[in-house]
C-alpha cells in the first residue's frame, strides 16, 4: 500500500488497525468504535473535467452546489467507478486513503474536519484503518479547506 510506505518515510506517528471488512466509512467507524466525525472518507469528483479529492467526515455528504461554487467550476459530478479503478490501482475499490497528493490529485477537506485532533481512514483495503493526528495529516497533504458538506441525520 502506497499510503503506509509514505507514512513510514514521513516519520509521523500513526497507528494501523485490522478489522472485519467494512465497505463504507460509517461501517468502518462502527467496527473501529470511532465516532463518524473522526472518520474521513475521500470522494472523488470531476470539476470541469479534472479530478479532485474531497475529504469529509463519514457522517456527512457533499453539497454539490456549494462545492461547485467554491471551486468556481461550471460543472461538478461524482467520478465513475471505472475512473476510480484507474486512479487508485493500488487500493481496493472504495477503500482509498484521503491522500490525493499520492495520486496527483488536488485535495480539499471540509471545514467540519479541520479542527479535529485526529483522523481515521481506510488504508487502501477494507480490512485496515489508519489513525493519525490531524496536524500531521494536514502537514503531509496540505489540503485546501472549503465548506462543502452537510451532516446526515439518521
Amino acid at each position: 500500500m502506497q499510503v503506509i510506505k509514505f507514512l513510514k518515510k514521513s516519520g509521523v506517528k500513526y497507528e494501523v488497525t485490522k478489522h472485519k471488512p467494512a465497505f463504507s466509512a460509517q461501517e468502518m467507524a462502527a467496527v473501529e468504535h470511532e465516532p463518524g466525525k473522526y472518520v474521513a472518507k475521500p470522494v472523488i469528483v470531476k470539476a470541469d473535467g479534472k479530478y479532485v479529492m474531497c475529504v469529509l467526515s463519514a457522517c456527512y455528504k457533499i453539497d454539490m452546489r456549494a462545492l461547485k461554487k467554491q471551486l468556481g467550476a461550471k460543472k461538478v459530478s461524482l467520478a465513475e467507478e471505472k475512473d476510480m479503478e484507474k486512479l487508485f490501482d493500488d487500493c481496493d475499490l472504495g477503500a482509498e486513503p484521503p491522500f490525493g497528493n499520492l495520486y496527483d490529485l488536488p485535495t480539499i477537506i471540509d471545514k467540519a474536519l479541520e479542527k479535529d485532533d485526529h483522523i481515521t481512514f481506510q488504508a487502501g483495503t477494507h480490512e485496515k484503518a489508519i489513525r493519525m493526528s490531524m496536524d500531521d495529516y494536514r502537514k503531509l497533504v496540505n489540503p485546501q479547506v472549503l465548506e462543502f458538506s452537510y451532516h446526515v441525520t439518521s
